[in-house]
């Protein structure tokens, strides 16, 4: 296939472009900078110059293509109002591009969080939170499916609270960027909560076993860690940087205080079972070794 990616030179998304042509695949790929075009073409793939507000580029891409993953994300979320910023800009780009594909039967794979219920592990077949500080995305992805009915093969891979490689990434890499500046691997309440993880190399096979084969209108979860406890994430980074670990008021992370504090696990069995999904990578806890002092 020739697949139309966005976002592909971050974390998630240079790990999907590798697989795509490791895997006989070719990729285009949008690029709003010079370096960002740089290594998309190093890694082999075709450059689409524009951005994410760019919606006529967005449009043409997925156009040329046969299926399209959709990864990119404002970089500025650092604010309530950056963050909000952020997420309406990808409800209208991932729009266009749903747009675009109507009457074609061509995939487009989205990304969102995965959801939260209390008392247990998050399943497949739970629905997205509508309330939260990130309650537009689940909107934005139940939008999207409305479009399988117009001919597009949507499907949504579900991304757990971390996505890491060589110990970094994801809110663990939140975690450690924070102790960097505070002098302190911190984290919210009584660090029991749990957080869900996956190595990027192995969350970009489940992008491509979705974009080549996913029934439309289904959602998966790229989860290989059930939950590490963010304590024990912590305490990993502070040996890691050589800082002292304690509890910290939740306000100390800004607008992702409260998302930090929650207790949210998640299962990635179905996803296993149905599309043969096999994470092979480190986890999460072995990962975070690789944070170097």
């Amino acid at each position: 296939m020739h697949v139309f990616v966005t976002g592909g030179t971050g974390t998630i998304g240079s790990a999907v472009v590798t697989e795509l042509l490791g895997t006989g695949h070719t990729v285009i790929a949008l690029a709003r900078s010079d370096g960002s075009a740089h290594a998309l073409e190093e890694a082999g793939a075709e450059v689409l110059r524009g951005g994410l507000a760019d919606l006529g580029t967005l449009r043409s891409g997925a156009e040329r293509a046969d299926g399209v993953i959709s990864l990119a994300f404002g970089r500025d979320y650092g604010t309530p109002e950056a963050l909000a910023a952020g997420i309406a800009e990808e409800r209208a780009a991932v729009t266009a591009l749903g747009e675009a594909l109507v009457g074609t039967g061509r995939p487009l794979v989205t990304v969102s969080g995965t959801p939260w219920v209390p008392g247990r592990a998050s399943v497949e077949a739970d629905p997205l939170p509508l309330e939260g500080p990130v309650a537009e995305r689940a909107r934005t992805v139940n939008d999207l499916f409305g479009l399988v009915s117009r001919g597009v093969r949507v499907t949504a891979v579900r991304m757990p609270r971390t996505v890491h490689d060589r110990g970094a990434g994801g809110f663990a890499g939140l975690l450690a960027e924070q102790a960097r500046r505070t002098g302190v691997a911190g984290y919210p309440g009584d660090g029991t909560q749990r957080w869900p993880a996956v190595h990027a190399l192995d969350a970009a096979v489940l992008f491509r076993l979705a974009l080549e084969s996913a029934p439309a209108g289904t959602a998966w979860h790229a989860v290989a860690d059930e939950g590490d406890a963010v304590r024990d994430i912590a305490a990993v980074i502070g040996r890691r940087l050589g800082l002292p670990v304690r509890s910290v008021p939740e306000e100390t992370f800004g607008p992702f205080g409260p998302i930090f504090a929650m207790d949210q696990p998640a299962s990635g069995a179905h996803t296993r079972e149905a599309l043969g999904w096999r994470p092979t990578r480190p986890g999460l806890l072995a990962d975070l070794e690789n944070i170097r002092p």
